[in-house]
């Protein structure tokens, strides 16, 4: 005979197991109203271009599917804080990633892109990614190379991800996608998001509007184009939308347009100071601040400000990450610590994101969007709720902006 307490117990047993059971099956999708989304971010691409190179296979993607005028990203316009950007809603204030680099004062650690300690720490990461919201719904997901997967957040990684290395051949990444995407239905990845390194690298080494930044760009939309062709060829293709789309542009810079720092103030001035040309954020040491701030000030082509007057349409300088002030370089101009080198002059990103060559591109086709529809322009942050709603998820309070994205999409929103 099974006594009272062990009675209570089996029951609670029966009614957790029926409360799993439910929860599981509650966002559980028949395969023939499944959706797929598809996002590949080619890092650097600039807005302008597809009107500068010839991409005849994204043209074609703006001619039956959908184009943005253009992306702003958010700033600062660098790689990092826009891809966690892209799966979060959220303005690097309010997901942590701050920088490509940059001291935590809680963690009392650094975070690099090139460490991999920092990269696989859940600590940096303050906010909850998409595919982490997506398996709670039991959604299964897969990125290659995208910020921030490589680490468990919230005990969760994609179901399908990949450590970073930069040899991996774009054609491989490819591959790879459509053979997640050709897995049984049971296994098949709902949510895949790739990266591709290009044409950022050679926009850096050559400028934005040089023959060599051309070819990669070129290459890229052929590229683009055997997507769009592989992914045709799966016997659910009509399931899958597809965004193409960037972290941000790309300027021109020069040994000419350019600031030494170290001609106006000391090392020893500064107790932290991170980022890269053409944005550094600083914490003073004391009781230098005052000093650093002023000489900084009376430098030409780059402005100062203290973390709590900046503008507030960047939506930054509110996080301890970011310290205490930020220097900006002027748009076109370089700065750092020395005399100028190989990064002072082809390109560089991190301005201001009303640059509008810091502006990026978005394109996208799929049952789920317009047929030769152009948004206006939108911000990175929106990516979030709009993927969102392709996978019918519900995502979380964000800083995005569903109105701005809404319009692209065929059926009622």
């Amino acid at each position: 005979m099974v006594n009272i307490p062990e009675k209570r117990t089996f029951l609670l047993l029966i009614v957790l197991l029926i409360s799993l059971f439910i929860f599981s099956c509650t966002h559980y999708v028949p395969e023939e109203k499944r959706r797929y989304v598809v996002v590949l971010s080619m890092d650097g691409f600039r807005h302008d271009y597809p009107e500068m190179y010839n991409t005849p296979n994204l043209d074609r993607i703006a001619e039956k599917g959908v184009r943005a005028e253009h992306i702003l990203p958010v700033f600062p316009s660098f790689t990092f804080p826009n891809h966690y950007s892209m799966v979060t809603g959220l303005y690097p204030d309010n997901h942590g990633i701050v920088m490509n680099n940059f001291y935590c004062p809680r963690l009392d650690a650094t975070f690099r892109i090139g460490d991999r300690d920092a990269l696989t720490n859940p600590e940096f990461y303050e906010a909850e990614p998409l595919w982490v919201t997506a398996a709670y719904e039991g959604i299964i997901t897969a990125t290659y190379f995208w910020v921030g997967s490589e680490a468990p957040i919230g005990g969760i990684r994609p179901d399908f991800w990949k450590e970073y290395d930069p040899s991996v051949s774009y054609e491989s990444r490819i591959d790879t996608v459509v053979a997640w995407l050709s897995l049984p239905p049971a296994e098949r990845p709902q949510l895949v998001m790739f990266y591709f390194n290009e044409p950022d690298s050679e926009g850096h080494e050559s400028g934005p509007d040089s023959p060599e930044t051309a070819t990669v760009v070129e290459y890229l939309d052929s590229l683009v184009g055997d997507l769009k062709t592989k992914i045709a060829a799966l016997p659910h293709a009509y399931k899958i939308d597809v965004i193409i789309t960037s972290d941000h542009g790309m300027g021109k810079v020069s040994h000419e347009k350019y600031v030494n720092l170290l001609d106006f103030i000391e090392w020893h001035w500064m107790e932290y100071r991170h980022g890269s040309n053409p944005v550094y954020i600083m914490r003073p040491r004391e009781p230098f601040g005052d000093t650093l701030f002023s000489s900084l000030s009376s430098a030409e082509n780059i402005t100062v400000k203290w973390n709590n007057d900046l503008p507030a349409r960047l939506n930054y300088g509110n996080h301890p990450r970011t310290l205490d002030m930020t220097v900006m370089a002027d748009s076109g101009w370089s700065m750092g610590f020395g005399e100028p080198g190989s990064y002072h002059t082809g390109g560089a990103h991190g301005y201001d994101n009303s640059n509008r060559d810091m502006h990026t591109i978005f394109y996208a086709y799929g049952k789920s969007f317009k047929y030769g529809h152009i948004n206006p322009p939108f911000e990175v942050i929106d990516l979030y709720p709009l993927i969102a709603y392709l996978l019918d998820i519900t995502p979380l309070p964000s800083d995005a902006c569903e109105e701005r994205v809404k319009g692209m999409f065929r059926n009622r929103y």
